[in-house]
């Protein structure tokens, strides 16, 4: 699976990973949607490090349709709620 953090590039995470993106997508969901500034920040911060750490690197001049595109850290609260749909921002 091919996730992008938009301004910084792709990564090829395992599908074995899905679950628990799953779940750091939803502790996202639920913090926007409480209007939690503070939560949205830990979440979305938890997630984008989670792609980092779980999945690899592409090289910048490989160009690869993405399956998953994520915001950056530095995403607004009103920015990330315009992105989401009810499954959050990782269908599923």
């Amino acid at each position: 699976m091919i996730t992008r953090i938009l301004g910084e590039g792709q990564y090829e995470i395992d599908e074995k990973h899905l679950d628990r993106l799953n779940r750091l997508d939803s502790a996202l969901q639920s913090a926007a949607r409480a209007d939690d500034a503070a939560a949205f920040t830990a979440a979305l911060s938890a997630l984008v490090g989670a792609v980092r750490t779980l999945g690899t690197r592409l090289p910048d001049e490989m160009i690869t349709v993405s399956d998953l595109v994520l915001p950056d850290e530095d995403t607004s609260l009103s920015q990330v709620r315009d992105l989401l749909t009810d499954e959050g921002l990782i269908p599923g």
